[in-house]
């Protein structure tokens, strides 16, 4: 083992580095999210971490000690490929995609038999307990079309975990969350509940809780553009992208980034410390 997947080994152990390396996997969606970190949307420009450079990733991370990797966008479901190299990466490490899970409806929910089997979780948001409440931030029928998809998933074999983002809604309002989650089946830890950060859309939207690297937990997430502190980091601001989270330019090899990445632990909150995770 490097000196580096020492240094990395110990900071996930001692909770200072998420255990999980982020990839970017593009930046457009079929959505338009009020508090959308990236500013995705259908027009946006189609700017996708190659597959190979995906591959590389992992293959790298597992090496470095990391114990998982998580994809994120935009919508990853939107590039093609992704079923298939999400299921070819989880025999490295664990996979977890997040999703909006709006395009599954119909036949479309068989693109996903790839990772049927595989150590492979969707991550789908779910803001509120019914479309009035959920829709606005997130677009109409997405409430929907997001209850009709996690039973047809879980029937399949493929796990699931439910994201809430909070940007006002009261107890009662979370607590009809939580048990809409449950009565779908799934369980209490798997169910992610984080408030809205300040970047991205959400500050034109006037949305959020501002967050910098004193409130970020470090959790190195690889971009078409670098490696950055986090994935909440990586964001899109009047179309152009924030570097202020930017770690490296250099994301291959992994070992280099990750090295400039080491050197900043030391100003880190720890993950148990913050609620933005």
């Amino acid at each position: 083992m490097s000196h580096i997947a020492d240094q990395v080994a110990e900071a996930i152990a001692e909770g200072r580095l998420g255990p999980r390396l982020w990839l970017y996997s593009n930046y457009h969606c079929n959505l338009a999210c009020s508090y959308c970190l990236t500013e995705s949307a259908p027009g946006v420009a189609r700017r996708e971490l190659p597959a190979e450079a995906m591959r590389r990733a992992a293959a790298e991370a597992a090496g470095l000690g990391f114990r998982g990797v998580g994809i994120t966008g935009g919508e990853p479901f939107l590039r093609p490929d992704l079923p298939a190299l999400a299921a070819e990466l989880s025999e490295a490490l664990p996979v977890l995609v997040l999703t909006n899970a709006t395009l599954f409806g119909g036949d479309h929910i068989h693109r996903l038999d790839p990772i049927r089997g595989r150590d492979v979780t969707l991550q789908i948001s779910l803001d509120a307990a019914t479309p009035p409440a959920n829709d606005p931030m997130r677009g109409p029928g997405n409430f929907e079309r997001v209850i009709g998809a996690v039973p047809r998933l879980l029937e399949r074999g493929i796990g699931v975990r439910i994201a809430t983002t909070l940007y006002g809604q009261s107890d009662e309002d979370l607590a009809a969350v939580e048990d809409l989650v449950a009565a779908l089946g799934i369980a209490p830890e798997d169910h992610v509940v984080r408030p809205t950060v300040a970047r991205g859309r959400a500050v034109t939207e006037g949305l959020g809780e501002p967050a910098g690297p004193e409130d970020l937990p470090a959790e190195a997430t690889v971009t078409a553009d670098g490696l950055f502190w986090s994935p909440f980091a990586p964001t899109v601001r009047g179309g152009r992208l924030d570097t202020d989270l930017l770690v490296s330019r250099q994301t291959a090899p992994l070992e280099a980034g990750l090295r400039a990445l080491v050197g900043l632990l030391g100003a880190a909150p720890l993950a148990e410390a913050t609620r933005f995770r």
